[in-house]
């Protein structure tokens, strides 16, 4: 398996994130500047600037159109991802933490950090239909830049602040799913605000949440040094991947029962240690048998960022080192079958149809 090395950024991965149909990987960084390449071949197509501070998320329409980007300056911004052109700017009260469309791209959702006075806040925008082209054609830019919905995230009872660290839409818009750094989840109502339910799957910090193809199932990644399978419609916990090492992302294959983890050590130690001994490989898990059957090294920095291409022939993992590793999976991984028996079609040896007929 040999990688294609993205040089594009000039400090530490954030996010890397594959479009709908897989053909565009959309990466972003400690630098400012998000970028967009060719997932076939590493290209470059270009970058979004605009920025003034560390892009902390960034997620893409289902036409791969419209690009958001949440950072550490306080905005999210919207993008035409044909001319790179900045359509919208989203003021915040704090540092936008997570950003997420909702299905059929007509509103989205950020979380942003407590600043001063002002608490963590929950936003939920309304997006025109006519809202990729410039923002220019607007009659009134503030008010198409105010939230429809703020939800209010207060201190905790003892008066310590508790921070979102990720935020996610479930199937048909029915909920807002919002992690934290004191490993609970948390489900909102999108229209009223309202807190439908709450779990702790973790003891720390949940670091990245993803999603199956479907949306049934959710992948926790935690500094906790686990990461957890739930189900999304009743939150029942189904399978738990034990690590060495703090995880700060997971991610489902679409066509195989694969978990990838990726993490590493804390930045802060990385200088003093060897790069074998920070373990910065990304962690090939079984989903179904909680096993872990194989490494992919590379980075020389704890990985912050997983994806795997939807059609399951290659992975991208950004690291602490500032690079992004375009990995193509080699035919011995495609055709590899997992060792789950199959059923047996009748005719076959030890298949006579009276089990089903009684």
């Amino acid at each position: 398996m040999r990688p294609i090395l993205l040089k594009g950024h000039e400090r530490s991965i954030t996010v890397v994130k594959y479009n709908h149909d897989g053909d565009l990987l959309f990466t972003a960084s400690k630098d400012h500047n998000p970028s967009m390449w060719r997932a076939e071949n590493g290209e470059r197509i270009g970058t979004f600037n605009g920025h003034k501070g560390t892009i902390w998320d960034l997620d893409i329409d289902r036409f791969s159109t419209r690009l958001l980007t949440a950072s550490a300056d306080a905005t999210a911004k919207m993008w035409n991802c044909e001319t790179g052109e900045c359509i919208k700017t989203y003021e915040h009260h704090g540092p936008v933490r997570g950003i997420a469309w909702a299905e059929g791209s007509k509103m989205f959702a950020t979380i942003n950090d407590p600043f001063v006075d002002y608490n963590a806040q929950i936003s939920v925008y309304d997006v025109l239909l006519d809202s990729s082209s410039s923002s220019s054609s607007f009659s009134d830019k503030n008010e198409e830049t105010l939230p429809r919905l703020e939800i209010d995230l207060p201190k905790m009872d003892d008066g310590k602040r508790v921070n979102p660290t990720n935020i996610a839409w479930l199937n048909i818009n029915e909920a807002l799913l919002v992690t934290f750094d004191n490993g609970k989840i948390k489900l909102y109502d999108p229209i009223t605000g309202d807190e439908l339910e709450e779990i702790t799957p973790h003891e720390k910090k949940i670091n990245r949440i993803r999603f199956n193809r479907d949306k049934t199932l959710f992948l926790t990644s935690s500094a906790d040094f686990t990461s957890k399978l739930y189900d999304v419609v009743d939150l029942v916990h189904l399978k738990t991947y034990r690590t060495d090492r703090p995880v700060n992302d997971a991610v489902l294959s679409n066509t195989k029962d694969h978990i990838l983890l990726g993490g590493g050590q804390e930045a802060m130690s990385v200088t003093t240690t060897a790069g074998k001994v920070g373990k910065f490989e990304t962690r090939f898990f079984h989903l179904v048998y909680e096993e872990e059957f194989g490494t992919v090294k590379g980075h020389f920095g704890p990985i912050n960022a997983l994806d795997v291409n939807p059609n399951g022939l290659s992975y991208a993992s950004g690291a602490e080192d500032g690079y992004v590793r375009l990995h193509f999976f080699d035919k011995t991984y495609l055709d590899m079958k997992d060792p789950v028996p199959e059923e047996l079609q009748e005719g076959e040896d030890g298949y006579s149809g009276q089990e089903e007929k009684n």
